[in-house]
């Protein structure tokens, strides 16, 4: 994990410089983009920091105000959400070394694209399909807080923590792309490749909503959502010891597909 930059002044005391201002120059269009919302983002911890100051004080007055509560939850979730994302650019997560500082500089990049692509975007993804679930039911529900005193609208925080896995989703591709880019010249089809499981599960995606919509739109007015999801492109196939959704053959086709097409491009382009 890269460390901030120590800067030494005349007097001879050390200041350790803003994560994001470290490897700056490697910075690509993504990582920018993450620094900079983040660098907004974290005005959020002095308003928090008042929020709860308030409410101690209100409380201890015998005010206490239920909005308040709820303010701070929101603030709270937006705040570490989007530090999850700022993390992730600056490469300032919590790292247990025991082995990888003793790697090899090109096997530190292998095991960062490992977890990165293969085992954390993959739950990233996961997580921006549930959330979207759980903001649209809550926009429709018009869901407010427990409390008649509390804050309303909660489908405003719900649909900012879907956001906020999109965001976290560009950092962890800009830093894939620049760790990526010191192994070998980062080409769509190798990004796609050196990414299969998140390739798979972004097409899977595509695949299901594309099928969903399909049969959505084709079936009898008055269809129930519930009769779109027993549709037969929705069942499962028998191949030996298992059973596999046509949805995942399909999105395995698909994915192979798209990479063998973005090679056979990339090789015309550079032919």
């Amino acid at each position: 994990m890269d460390k901030p930059e120590e800067v030494i002044s005349p007097d001879g005391s050390v200041a350790i410089t803003d994560p994001g201002a470290v490897g700056r120059q490697e910075h690509n269009s993504g990582d920018r983009l993450v620094v900079r919302i983040s660098n907004v983002v974290a005005w959020i911890f002095p308003i928090l920091m008042l929020a709860i100051c308030a409410q101690v004080v209100l409380r201890s007055a015998g005010m206490n105000q239920a909005w308040l509560d709820d303010f701070q939850w929101w603030l709270y979730g937006v705040a570490v959400l989007v530090g999850i994302a700022y993390a992730v650019t600056t490469d300032s997560h919590v790292r247990v070394d025991i082995l990888f500082e003793h790697f090899s500089q090109e096997k530190k990049l292998r095991t960062n694209i490992f977890a990165l692509m293969w085992l954390f975007l993959p739950f990233v993804i996961l997580c921006w399909d549930v959330t979207f679930h759980y903001a649209m039911t809550s926009i429709e529900a018009d869901e407010g807080s427990d409390s008649p005193n509390g804050l309303h609208n909660l489908w405003i925080l719900k649909s900012l923590m879907n956001v906020s896995f999109i965001l976290i989703g560009i950092a962890t591709w800009a830093i894939y792309l620049r760790f990526l880019s010191k192994l070998t010249r980062p080409v769509l089809w190798k990004q796609l490749l050196y990414a299969f499981p998140s390739t798979m599960f972004l097409v899977n995606l595509a695949v299901y909503y594309a099928i969903w919509w399909g049969v959505w739109l084709t079936s009898p007015a008055g269809t129930d959502v519930r009769e779109v999801g027993r549709h037969v492109l929705f069942d499962e196939v028998e191949l030996g010891n298992y059973d596999i959704k046509y949805t995942i053959m399909i999105t395995l086709i698909a994915t192979l597909a798209v990479i063998v097409a973005t090679r056979a491009f990339d090789r015309k382009r550079t032919a």
